[in-house]
């Protein structure tokens, strides 16, 4: 009889959170195959699992996978982990599945923390369903396309986004679906876990310096039916923080306060004008 492939989650942070079957797996496997073995090592060392290691990431796929597959045909078990969290979820690994049901393989996995779940139950806004979306695509244009239907989504959403993009991201995303709640969650399970919860533009004024990767969780279209109402100052720093910090033009800022207020375009430009008044009066003025 051919070996098993168990798919084992690892801890997402706090290293106590791996099951005793997690480790009894990994101690009796004949080898662990790690998406980053250095990263794993730690783990193995924290709970003294001996069981050596190979690695096995999207880059060394094509020539791992077969000699994995061999392994498990001459009756040895191997234990896929990723960095954190459970296999496959936003991590390599599909191929090596792929191939070991392919081969008459047994596969098994053995749960355990998650990110998503984590994220999800701490913001408060986890119902009868929600869907994982998992990191938004690097291109403009695909994501332009995903952020779109995240706004028609009717069920909570929950994505993962890297921290030199998740300021750009939360910012786009309050474009597409309008100010919902949100939750947005880092360092999950560690000592400094942080769960920012609100209106998206009230998360992303708190967010201060991205760092980790963050797991986004978004109300369903239905939580932001209701337009904000136009307020002529709001509206002002809105369109600066667009045409600034979004690079936005003046058309398309406009354009996209028109949505998120529920008004004309020319309604927006005359909330503008008074708005730049305001400023002005107020401090250094503007410049639409």
């Amino acid at each position: 009889m051919p070996g098993v492939l168990y798919l084992v989650a690892t801890p997402i942070g706090n290293l106590e959170d791996i099951t005793l079957r997690a480790l009894r797996v990994l101690r009796e496997a004949a080898v662990i195959a790690a998406e980053d073995t250095r990263r794993t090592a730690g783990l193995l060392a924290h709970y003294q699992v001996e069981t050596p290691m190979v690695s096995l990431h999207e880059h060394n796929e094509r020539d791992r996978v077969p000699q994995l597959l061999a392994r498990l045909r001459a009756d040895d078990s191997v234990a896929l982990v990723s960095d954190a969290g459970t296999p496959l979820v936003s991590d390599p690994g599909a191929a090596l599945v792929t191939a070991a049901r392919a081969a008459g393989v047994r596969v098994e996995a053995i749960p355990g923390a998650s990110a998503v779940l984590a994220a999800l139950v701490s913001s408060g806004l986890a119902g009868d369903a929600f869907t994982f979306l998992g990191f938004p695509p690097a291109r403009a244009s695909a994501r332009r396309a995903w952020l779109r239907a995240l706004a028609a989504e009717p069920r909570v959403v929950v994505f993962f986004e890297a921290p030199h993009r998740i300021v750009e991201t939360l910012d786009a995303l309050a474009e597409a679906c309008g100010d919902r709640e949100a939750a947005v969650g880092r360092e999950l399970t560690k000592r400094h876990e942080e769960v920012l919860t609100g209106r998206i533009r009230d998360v992303l004024d708190r967010i201060g310096d991205p760092r980790g990767e963050y797991t986004v969780v978004v109300a369903p279209g239905t939580d932001a039916a209701a337009p904000e109402p136009l307020n002529d100052g709001e509206a002002w720093a809105s369109f600066l923080d667009l045409t600034a910090r979004a690079g936005l033009g003046r058309r398309d800022a406009v354009a996209a306060l028109a949505r998120r207020y529920g008004v004309s375009s020319r309604e927006v430009y005359a909330a503008l004008e008074r708005g730049k008044r305001m400023a002005a009066a107020e401090g250094p003025p503007g410049r639409p």
